[in-house]
């Protein structure tokens, strides 16, 4: 089982991208889409107070008839936000996702941001781990030293 502090050493880009609770919705957006990530928190200073994504833009904005550009971020985004601590596992944190329905979870250690996983980053530390697993079976399974 992988930490997720393992986890957050190994992304390429460690990199968390924000935005303001006074930004606009299209500010956001254009943020996700200049970055090709799906979700940005929303910080004040330094507290998480929400998190947005494009599946909040599609429902509260899209379907709603109202305009990304007129529409405060403070106004769609998800709150409360959910997150995890360092030292908890993938495991535990795809189980918090998959039973909230969440793509995204934050990594805060004594009230201090310290980066973001996505359901992506999990299933690539699953797959590692179950191609290590697989690898060590047939080894032990032909007999051949490692």
């Amino acid at each position: 089982m992988t930490a997720v502090a393992d986890i957050l050493k190994s992304k390429a880009d460690p990199t968390v991208h924000a935005v303001r609770p006074d930004d606009s919705v299209f500010e956001a957006l254009q943020r996700m889409a200049d970055k090709g990530i799906g979700a940005l928190l929303v910080m004040d200073g330094e507290a998480i107070v929400g998190i947005v994504t494009e599946r909040d833009y599609a429902r509260k904005i899209a379907l709603k008839g109202r305009t990304s550009a007129l529409t405060l971020v403070r106004d769609v985004m998800t709150t409360p936000v959910l997150f995890v601590k360092p030292a908890q596992t993938s495991e535990e944190c795809m189980a918090l996702m998959t039973n909230n329905r969440l793509r995204h979870l934050p990594v805060v250690d004594n009230g201090k941001l310290l980066g973001l996983i996505s359901i992506g980053d999990l299933v690539k530390d699953i797959i590692s781990e179950q191609k290590l697993t697989i690898e060590q079976l047939e080894h032990y399974i032909t007999g051949q030293r490692g």
